[in-house]
């Protein structure tokens, strides 16, 4: 995406989410819109799928995936570590519960782009700063992360290494993924008690 499609679309985004967000004293967009517009416009505040597959590989503590997906979608496929934080509820609730750690880098990812770029926006507009989104959102993920697979003769030692973290974030995924419905429960509570830990939240 170039510079230019990437201004339309930040704008787009934002006169949509500012009509649409049900503002108060305490939920009101406090950046100025020429800063929050440079901002999400900024390759800066993207990872891209194979920078989320090394944070996942090497369990980064520093580092929240949030799955803006439905509860339902989540369960059945998500990012090994990742916590559900259904769009719906992000927008109902008061983003600080979430992103209230400054050092915590809180990445965003749905289906595709659109959810993620809207809690980009709502959230800087919010002037939380430790915000990005994954790029291409889970559909990226499968075409790069998922599909990988090397062909040829000869690799770069660079090349080898993303092939490598690729493979391991395949495979925790799969094995995640994989659990029977009531494991996968399990593992996904324990997940967001670890989310609340995280937050000074209660048990």
């Amino acid at each position: 995406m170039n510079t230019r499609e990437k201004f339309s679309v930040g704008l787009l985004c934002l006169g949509f989410i500012l009509a649409l967000l049900p503002l108060s004293a305490s939920r009101s967009f406090t950046a100025r819109p020429t800063k929050l517009l440079s901002e999400i416009v900024d390759n800066k505040s993207y990872f891209t799928v194979d920078q989320v597959a090394r944070f996942v590989v090497s369990e980064d503590d520093s580092v929240r995936i949030i799955d803006l997906r439905s509860p339902e979608e989540f369960k059945t496929m998500n990012i090994p570590g990742s916590v559900n934080i259904p769009y719906k509820e992000f927008l109902d609730s008061d983003p600080g519960n979430y992103l209230n750690n400054k050092n915590i880098k809180n990445i965003f990812y749905s289906n595709g782009d659109i959810y993620s770029n809207y809690a980009l926006v709502i959230s800087k507009g919010l002037k939380y700063n430790n915000v990005y989104v994954m790029k291409g959102g889970l559909n990226e993920w499968f075409s790069t992360i998922m599909n990988s697979s090397f062909s040829g003769d000869r690799i770069s030692a660079r090349e080898n290494a993303i092939f490598e973290i690729r493979t391991k974030a395949k495979k925790l995924f799969t094995e995640i993924n994989s659990l029977p419905d009531s494991l996968k429960l399990k593992f996904i509570e324990s997940k967001q008690l670890e989310a609340k830990k995280l937050d000074g939240g209660c048990e």
